[in-house]
C-alpha cells in the first residue's frame, strides 16, 4: 500500500501512505487533514505565486492566518511552481512516489498541465486520483465551479434550512466543503482497499453538490411518496411537539423535545405551566405550535440554560444547553478525550486544534504538528524524497521552478 521514504512514521492505519495534495481553500485540505489524522503523510503543494487563499484570510501574515492553520494540521508544505515546465516535471516525480493525488482545482486544471488521470497512470500505474469538483469531472455541468454556499444551495440543503414562512437561510459553517472533503477521504480509503485487493489504482470523481444532496436523505423522495414538497420549517418536527430551542437567561438557549403526551406532562409540570386545552394532545400541540413555543419560551426565559437542562434531564426529558463556541472550548470532556489538543505550527506557535472525532486502539496516529509555513518541507521533499543533489536543488530554486 505504501510508497517508500517518509519523513516520519506517526502510526495510525494509514501509516506509510503518501498523499500529494494539490488542494486549497477548504474541501481539499479538509480531506487531506482527515487522511493525515489517520496517519498518512500529506505533501501540500503550494507556491509563492499561487498560494492557498486561506493563507490570506484573517491573519497578520501568511504564516498566521487562522483558517489556514485550522485546516492543514500535519501537512508538509512543498513549493512547486506550476507555471514552470521544470516545476511540472518535479510534480511528476512526486506523483511517482505518492499513493494518492488529491485535487480540488478548477475543472480541467490538471489536464492543462498534462496531468490527466491517464497521464498519472503512465507515471505510476497504481496511482489513486481523488478529484473534488462542484459537479464532478464528467457530465454537462462538469465545467462549473463554486464554493460551499453554492454546493449547499444547489444540493438542496439551504432550501430546507430557515424559519417557516421566511426566506431560506444558509448556515455560517462550511457544510458544503466539509461534507465534500469527508466524502473524498472516504473514497480515498475505499480506493486504497481496492488497490490492496487488486493491485489497481482508481479515479475517485467526487461531486460536492451530490455529497450535499446525500445529507438531506428522505426529503429527496418525500414529494413522490406524499405529494408534499419539503420546505424549511425552522425546528419543527412532525412527530415531536415541542421540538426546538427556547430562550434562557444571559442570552442563552436550551433545546427541548417531547415525544408524546407523557413527556409533555412532565415538561409542563417541571416548568409550572398552567393547563391549556390547546396543548392537551400531540395533534393539538402541532396545530397550536406557535402558542406552545411562546408559552414554553416565557417559562424558560429566566432560567440558566445549563441548570435547567440538568433538571429537565433528571425528570426524564430530552433537554440540553445550546453551546456557543466559547462553551465548547471550555468543555473538559473534549480536552480530556483529545478532541481538542495543542500542536506546534511551523511558525513556532502553539495552537489548539480540533483533533479527530474517533479513538483507535491499538494504533492511533500521533498528531503533534500544526500547519506548515510556506515551503517548510522543501528540503525533505526535494533532497530526501526525490534525491536532488545540491547543485540541481540550487538550480531549480534559481530558475523559479521551486518558488
Amino acid at each position: 500500500m505504501s510508497a517508500a521514504g517518509h519523513a516520519c512514521d506517526r502510526g495510525g492505519p494509514l501509516a506509510g501512505v503518501r498523499v500529494l495534495a494539490i488542494a486549497k481553500v477548504w474541501a481539499g485540505p479538509y480531506a487531506a487533514k482527515l487522511l493525515a489524522q489517520l496517519g498518512a503523510e500529506v505533501l501540500k503543494v503550494e507556491s509563492t505565486s499561487a498560494m492557498d487563499e486561506m493563507r490570506a484570510y484573517g491573519g497578520v501574515d501568511i504564516e498566521h492566518a487562522p483558517y489556514f492553520l485550522s485546516q492543514n494540521t500535519e501537512a508538509l508544505s512543498v513549493r512547486v511552481n506550476l507555471k514552470s515546465d521544470e516545476g511540472i516535471e518535479q510534480l511528476r516525480r512526486m506523483i511517482a512516489v505518492s499513493d494518492i493525488v488529491l485535487d480540488n482545482l478548477r475543472p480541467g486544471a490538471l489536464d492543462k498541465l498534462g496531468l490527466s488521470y491517464d497521464a498519472m497512470k503512465a507515471i505510476r500505474p497504481d496511482i489513486i486520483h481523488v478529484s473534488i469538483k462542484m459537479y464532478g469531472a464528467e457530465g454537462p455541468l462538469g465545467y462549473q465551479t463554486g464554493y460551499a454556499p453554492s454546493f449547499a444551495a444547489i444540493g438542496g440543503l439551504t432550501g430546507l434550512t430557515g424559519h417557516e414562512g421566511r426566506v431560506p437561510r444558509g448556515m455560517n459553517i462550511r457544510y458544503g466543503d466539509t461534507t465534500a472533503g469527508a466524502a473524498a477521504a472516504f473514497g480515498a480509503i475505499a480506493a486504497l482497499h481496492h488497490r490492496d485487493a487488486t493491485g489497481e489504482g482508481q479515479q475517485v470523481d467526487l461531486s460536492a453538490v451530490e455529497a450535499i444532496s446525500g445529507l438531506i436523505g428522505d426529503s429527496l423522495f418525500t414529494y413522490g411518496l406524499t405529494g408534499d414538497l419539503p420546505r424549511h420549517a425552522g425546528n419543527a418536527h412532525p412527530e415531536y411537539a415541542p421540538h426546538g430551542f427556547f430562550p434562557t437567561s444571559e442570552d442563552g438557549w436550551i433545546s427541548i423535545a417531547c415525544d408524546g403526551d407523557g413527556e409533555w406532562a412532565k415538561l409542563a409540570e417541571a416548568l409550572e405551566l398552567p393547563d391549556d386545552p390547546r396543548f392537551a394532545t400531540h395533534k393539538q400541540r402541532v396545530v397550536n405550535r406557535a402558542a406552545l413555543e411562546a408559552a414554553i419560551g416565557g417559562a424558560t426565559r429566566d432560567h440558566d440554560a445549563g441548570a435547567l437542562a440538568d433538571r429537565l434531564r433528571a425528570a426524564g426529558l430530552c433537554a440540553y444547553r445550546a453551546n456557543s463556541t466559547l462553551d465548547l472550548m471550555g468543555e473538559d470532556q473534549f480536552w480530556a478525550d483529545g478532541t481538542y489538543r495543542m500542536v506546534q505550527n511551523g511558525n513556532g506557535d502553539l495552537r489548539p486544534v480540533v483533533g479527530p472525532s474517533w479513538h483507535m486502539s491499538p494504533d492511533e496516529a500521533e498528531i503533534v504538528h500544526g500547519a506548515p509555513t510556506l515551503g517548510q518541507h522543501d528540503d525533505y521533499v526535494y533532497r530526501d524524497l526525490l534525491g536532488l543533489d545540491d547543485a540541481e536543488y540550487a538550480r531549480l530554486k534559481e530558475s523559479g521552478a521551486i518558488s
